[in-house]
């Protein structure tokens, strides 16, 4: 696989804090030269991203409960309605992992419903946080993604104790079948590493390293 054949699978990720808008704005420069499949950015900077992005083909992703996932679903609704207006074609929202933990199956399911509603045919990605759940129940919360037929699961926010592996990958793209997206975000650092992640079935790469990883190079900052 060539470089720019990896470029399409890239999410270009600034999702920290500090970000400031000039570095927003280089990172919809980074996309657009290239060539990467969206930026991934933080809900307040969708306006500037959009303007940043007029006329080319990188899409806006941002994300929804992040990076928790423990916000009322109610509040998940609306920050997704807004994102949507602003201009995101893509949501990637935290799934209550403490729900989870509860055994509250039916309550997961509901707020995942309830956000795809809101994201109104926009891609919704849903971020399992993997390091956090037993094989078992990455399985199951995979269940009810594929059963609500949402665009991807994803594997991590990249703020927890780990990111992805491809252990977790292989086991999401066989509990969510061929049909549903499989996303690797967290600790995808350099070429080798995000084939692997693509070898084990994922499609999409979610990444602040875009740029070292389709140059065959290695990203010794650290973070998401």
């Amino acid at each position: 696989m060539e470089s720019k054949d990896i470029a399409k699978f890239i999410d270009h990720t600034a999702l920290t804090a500090e970000k400031t808008e000039q570095d927003i704005i280089q990172l919809c420069e980074e996309a657009k030269q290239h060539h990467f499949f969206s930026v991934c950015i933080n809900p307040c900077h969708i306006p500037l991203a959009q303007r940043q992005l007029q006329g080319s083909d990188v899409k806006i992703c941002t994300v929804i409960g992040f990076p928790l996932g423990a916000n009322m679903t109610a509040v998940k609704v609306f920050e997704t309605e807004q994102a949507i207006a602003a201009g995101a074609g893509e949501v990637d929202m935290v799934i209550n992992v403490g729900w989870i933990k509860s055994g509250r199956w039916e309550a997961v399911k509901a707020d995942i419903q309830a956000v795809l509603n809101a994201a109104a045919g926009a891609t919704l990605k849903v971020i399992l946080e993997t390091c956090l759940l037993t094989k078992e129940e990455i399985v199951k919360a995979c269940e009810i993604c594929r059963e609500l037929k949402v665009g991807f699961v994803k594997t991590s926010t990249g703020f927890n104790k780990g990111g992805a592996t491809v252990e977790d990958i292989a086991l999401m793209r066989r509990s969510v079948g061929p049909d549903i997206g499989v996303k690797a975000s967290g600790g995808v650092r350099d070429t080798a590493s995000a084939l692997a992640m693509i070898e084990a079935g994922a499609n999409r790469i979610g990444a602040s390293a875009g740029i070292a990883i389709i140059n065959g190079l290695q990203d010794t900052n650290g973070g998401y």
